[in-house]
């Protein structure tokens, strides 16, 4: 039995299913560990929810992938966990980058094994070499909340300009670019993608997906369910839906660190008569690969449809509804 915390004896093997991974907040996580040129990327995923998702459902050595792999956040710190590493990226910028990150965990003495290719994730299958085919643990991806994001902001006394300025708040003008695609066909590349890491998965493998909801034009975009329909799209079943907290907790009481811009957007909404709020989380959804399509074993038994590290919360609605066996 491996032993990682969701597999040791006499503990909860999902754990909780509300992360504490914005304890500090994303600067912080970053410092030191990336280089400074990593702020530019406009999609970041937090260093602490790649790192517990990889701690939970690996052990040192496995394979871990990120099929869109940004400035190397997943693989950095599978690297600082000697896991091996398998990421694509598709602009050249930021697999550049990604691999100078990579380059700074060696230097601060991360061991494992590492690899990045530049390359669209809708063929990772393709890009993949061939002896990583059907060996990874875990993937981790997060498909892009649209062309725009927040970004990074400067005021005019940080400027010298009139009004506040924004800055890296898009990917590249490349219409290739899942992110510049309209919602339907943005989740049908993502399905494409999905789908490719489901041949990169050994049996029982995990995908964990972070995603959240966002407004296009006033109009609220369900990712999350859009995520869990491209899994099922790619034949992957859905085992556990978690909470990665975008806010800090102290002394039971959340610390929110949103935007310039997320503040701005709420305030706006509010004042247009909206009862929106800060989105304080992320939805984190993992899929598994099923061992055997059938659903039964060689001698006809029902198979267990969880990963040996998670095991379904009998009082979630959610989970008794996804994860059902479909032998039943």
């Amino acid at each position: 039995m491996p032993d990682t915390p969701a597999h040791r004896p006499g503990t909860d093997r999902l754990g909780a299913t509300v992360w504490l991974t914005a304890q500090r907040n994303s600067r912080a996580q970053r410092s030191g560990r990336y280089l400074p040129a990593s702020v530019a990327h406009p999609a970041k995923m937090l260093p602490a929810i790649a790192r517990e998702a990889i701690e939970r459902y690996t052990e040192p050595g496995d394979l871990v992938i990120d099929p869109m792999c940004g400035i190397g956040t997943t693989l950095v710190e599978a690297s600082h966990l000697n896991r091996r590493g398998f990421g694509v990226e598709y602009e050249p910028r930021w697999a550049k980058l990604a691999e100078k990150n990579l380059a700074h965990a060696r230097a601060q003495g991360a061991t494992g094994e590492t690899r990045i290719v530049a390359g669209d994730a809708r063929n990772i299958a393709a890009l993949t070499p061939t002896e990583l085919l059907g060996t990874a643990a875990l993937v981790i991806t997060s498909p892009p909340y649209g062309a725009s994001l927040h970004g990074q902001v400067r005021s005019t006394a940080e400027t010298g300009q009139r009004g506040v300025k924004k800055f890296d708040y898009t990917y590249s003008r490349d219409r290739g670019n899942l992110a510049h695609l309209p919602v339907h066909e943005l989740i049908e590349g993502f399905a494409r993608i999905l789908e490719g890491c489901a041949a990169l998965l050994r049996d029982g493998g995990i995908i964990a997906i972070t995603a959240r909801p966002w407004r296009a034009h006033g109009a609220l975009i369900d990712l999350p369910g859009e995520v869990l329909n491209a899994g099922e799209i790619a034949g992957l079943t859905p085992v556990a839906r978690c909470v990665a907290l975008l806010a800090g907790i102290r002394d039971g009481q959340q610390i929110a660190r949103p935007s310039f811009f997320q503040l701005h957007n709420i305030r706006t909404a509010r004042d247009a008569g909206e009862p929106q709020s800060v989105i304080v989380h992320e939805d984190l959804i993992l899929l598994q690969k099923d061992p055997n399509p059938s659903g039964r074993d060689n001698e006809g038994a029902a198979l267990p449809l969880l990963h040996p590290g998670i095991e379904a919360d009998d009082a979630d609605p959610w989970v008794d509804a996804c994860c059902t066996s479909r032998t039943a």
